[in-house]
């Protein structure tokens, strides 16, 4: 039994002090609905929130979430794996559906961060690191990227200049995705101007925190056919996980839970890195781009920054990445982003995607990195 994507709805990214965390859930969770052909809400059997309970004042979050959508007395549950919590809601929805315990299934991936200062807000993710080795001294996200930059440029002779093209090709198309935090393009020499946070990575470097949601419903396929003409599907799912600190990584130049989860995702799905023709990656930092065009196959180990410098990852390149803007331009709220780099696929391969469309694109990627690498989701999605 196939499962499938039959409706998708995704909100503005930003700071959005005009709605509650479950107004927020609320957005995309009708414009899901309203997408696919014919389905009402009481069709849905469950409903999955992907989200990270530490940012909300709001205890047990699906619960109010279930409540506001109109979606009591259904099944509800919470996912939870750092900042791959939309990709993990995801594939407990698909594993719902394809057990046979439920037929349809939203998914909604929704965090409100904007009510944190900056501080708290580094506060909570330095405790994803190692809280008795590592985050006690002082780590923060921005350090632990910091970390891999250095050794990525140190090994490979990746260039400060490479790492800010990320930023470029974000930002370029970020001010084409109306739903994005930041809609306006930027040049290197801002990138390379603008002030330190870990060296050798600067403000443009790193993806802002944001509020925001967005939903898929996903269905067997006998249900998928009844309420879209275009159903887009599940093909390979690939999911991993890697040493909680990175003091025991063994090395500090890639991730090795997107490396084993994009294989089990390319096994599954039967195809090759190179069949991928759009892929969604975790660009919470510019590194972090290029570590993933590396980690999936896009290109050799150690060539990211050459993959990007020869506008590889852009469209008309060998593989188009993040072309909705990523986090760096979306913004990343943390439980969200997961989904909505499903919503991005969905679109591309309907054709559905504007001028961001990539043309023909029939294969797409997601991958979403939970924390720094302790959990890391792979999906692969055909038309």
């Amino acid at each position: 039994m196939k499962v499938g994507i039959v409706g998708i709805g995704h909100g503005k990214f930003g700071n959005r002090s005009d709605a509650t965390v479950q107004e927020l859930a609320f957005e995309p969770f009708k414009l899901a609905i309203d997408d696919a052909k014919n389905l009402r809400r009481e069709n849905i059997d469950a409903l999955v929130v992907g989200s990270v309970p530490e940012y909300h004042m709001q205890r047990s979050l699906p619960g109010v979430v279930a409540e506001y959508v109109g979606m009591n007395p259904k099944s509800t549950w919470l996912t939870e794996a750092a900042c791959a919590s939309g990709s993990a809601a995801i594939r407990t929805a698909y594993m719902a559906i394809k057990s046979g315990m439920h037929d349809i299934v939203a998914v909604i991936g929704v965090q409100k961060m904007r009510e944190l200062s900056t501080a708290e807000i580094l506060a909570l993710m330095g405790r994803v690191g190692d809280v008795q080795w590592e985050s006690i001294f002082g780590t923060t996200f921005p350090g632990y990227y910091a970390l891999y930059a250095n050794r990525h440029m140190f090994e490979f002779g990746t260039t400060r200049e490479q790492i800010g093209l990320v930023a470029l090709k974000n930002h370029y198309y970020g001010s084409m995705n109306p739903n994005a935090f930041f809609q306006k393009e930027i040049t290197m020499e801002k990138v390379l101007r603008s002030d330190d946070v870990a060296y050798p990575l600067k403000v443009f470097d790193c993806c802002a925190n944001a509020d925001g949601a967005a939903c898929i419903i996903m269905a067997n396929e006998t249900n998928t056919k009844k309420y879209t003409d275009t159903p887009i599907w599940f093909e390979g799912l690939g999911s991993a996980s890697a040493e909680m600190s990175v003091l025991r990584r063994p090395n500090l130049v890639e991730i090795p839970s997107a490396i084993e989860a994009a294989k089990q995702a390319y096994k599954q799905a039967k195809v090759k890195p190179s069949d991928i023709q759009v892929a969604e990656v975790h660009d919470c930092f510019t590194i972090a781009e290029i570590m993933a065009y590396e980690n999936l196959g896009f290109c050799p180990k150690g060539k990211g920054g050459k993959f990007i410098e020869e506008k590889q990852s852009y469209i008309g390149g060998k593989t188009p990445v993040n072309v909705d803007g990523g986090l760096k331009a979306k913004g990343h709220p943390v439980g969200a982003t997961g989904v909505s780099m499903a919503t991005e696929i969905v679109k591309q391969l309907r054709g559905d995607a504007g001028k961001r469309q990539v043309s023909g694109a029939e294969i797409g990627l997601t991958h979403n990195v939970g924390g720094i690498g302790q959990y890391t989701f792979v999906h692969i999605l055909k038309r």
